[in-house]
């Protein structure tokens, strides 16, 4: 036992810095992956890879020669399977790195969105009075222009009225979506993705599964009006918080959407005193 310990002092002694580091950078990464497929179908997917990899090294030990042949050949596609089969997860993480930090850096300038978001309650609160449903997706820095193509484009000024008179019953564009990006409406009558999520309350309808399916996607705003109910929902990252009214759904858009915007327009002056910089630093 004392030889175990002494053996685990002096290679504790003979880590370094860049050790721990490279450690740390994988354990970092390790909490990232699990925390992704943490309550999706990958865990039981994960489940099943563990599984066979398991029967695999069981087959070769008890020499069962063409289990083993067979199972083995199958490990060597495993790679490819796997980013088909998790295609949802890794597109989705990939999304989530373009949204941090180092992805404002090919962001595109932002926009007063105060206009919109008036303009949004104002649509939202007059289709909740009325009870007609209403699904509209406000973009943030993840664009949607594969949801936009599913819907006939608008590309029109955001304004309460319009936003009213689409979602009335019996006209062509009320049943779907509609999507909001850069100030304007761009589209309407878009298709949205269901969530996975078999967890949610028997609630909730088709239209607000979509809400949260396209925020688990995105990091867009989506506000729900419902159709029985007439209350106000808004989505944001999966997450969905139910019967809002005028006043607390103003309070929610501008906390998430403001914050983008000024998160944005700090970088996009940023970048202008840097150039402004670089030309001064040039002339000298």
């Amino acid at each position: 036992m004392q030889a175990f310990w002494t053996m685990i002092i002096e290679n504790i002694k003979m880590l370094r810095l860049r050790d721990i580091l490279d450690i740390a950078i994988v354990a970092f990464f390790i909490y990232k992956g699990v925390k992704l497929v943490k309550e999706t179908r990958a865990v039981q997917l994960i489940k099943g890879i563990v599984i066979l990899v398991v029967v695999t090294q069981l087959s070769g030990w008890l020499q069962f020669n063409s289990l083993s042949y067979i199972l083995r050949n199958a490990m060597q596609v495993g790679l490819i399977a796997l980013l088909i089969v998790f295609q949802p997860e890794l597109r989705r993480a990939l999304e989530k790195v373009g949204r941090s930090s180092v992805g404002w850096f090919f962001s595109p300038d932002g926009l007063d969105v105060s206009h919109t978001i008036g303009e949004l309650v104002e649509a939202a609160v007059h289709l909740s009075e009325h009870k007609i449903g209403a699904l509209m997706v406000v973009e943030r820095t993840t664009k949607l222009a594969d949801i936009t193509k599913t819907g006939v484009e608008i590309n029109s000024d955001v304004s309460a009225q319009l936003l009213v008179n689409i979602f009335i019953p019996n006209t062509p564009l009320h049943d779907g979506a509609v999507i909001i990006g850069d100030d304007r409406i761009k589209a309407a009558a878009c298709f949205l993705p269901l969530t996975q999520n078999n967890n949610l309350s028997k609630e909730l309808g088709t239209r607000h599964r979509a809400a949260i399916g396209i925020s688990e996607n995105a990091d867009c705003v989506v506000v729900v009006v419902s159709e029985e109910t007439g209350k106000i929902s808004i989505a944001i990252n999966g997450d969905m918080t139910r019967n809002l009214n005028g006043d607390t759904l103003k309070r929610a858009l501008e906390k998430t959407l403001c914050e983008t915007h000024a998160t944005e327009t700090a970088r996009v002056h940023a970048k202008a005193k840097a150039k402004i910089k670089g030309w001064a630093v040039k002339k000298k």
